[in-house]
C-alpha cells in the first residue's frame, strides 16, 4: 500500500515505511524495510515531485522477490502521480 501527500515547498520526495509485526519478527521487518529503501532509491525519479510517500508493507512482502517489490512500488507511484 502506498500513500502520497503533496509536500509544501520545493522539497525532494521523502519516503516513510510502515512494517508491522504482522510481517514477521524484527529481523524480517528490518530486511523488508532495507529492501524497500533500496527500491525507493532506484525509483526516486518516478516519485511525485516534492511529495511525501508512505509505504505500508503487507505480510506478503517478507517473501516477495526484490524485482516484485520494485515493480509494485513503481506501479503504485505511477498510479499516485496520475491521481
Amino acid at each position: 500500500m502506498t500513500y502520497v501527500a503533496p509536500a509544501i515547498g520545493g522539497q525532494v520526495p521523502r519516503f516513510g515505511f510502515i512494517v508491522s509485526k504482522q510481517v514477521g519478527g524484527a529481523v524480517v521487518r528490518n530486511t523488508v524495510r532495507r529492501r524497500l529503501k533500496a527500491v525507493c532509491a532506484e525509483v526516486l525519479g518516478d516519485a511525485v515531485p516534492s511529495g511525501d510517500v508512505v509505504i505500508r508493507a503487507l505480510p506478503s512482502a517478507a517473501e516477495a522477490p526484490y524485482a516484485e517489490l520494485r515493480n509494485d512500488v513503481r506501479r503504485c507511484l505511477a498510479k499516485r502521480a496520475v491521481s
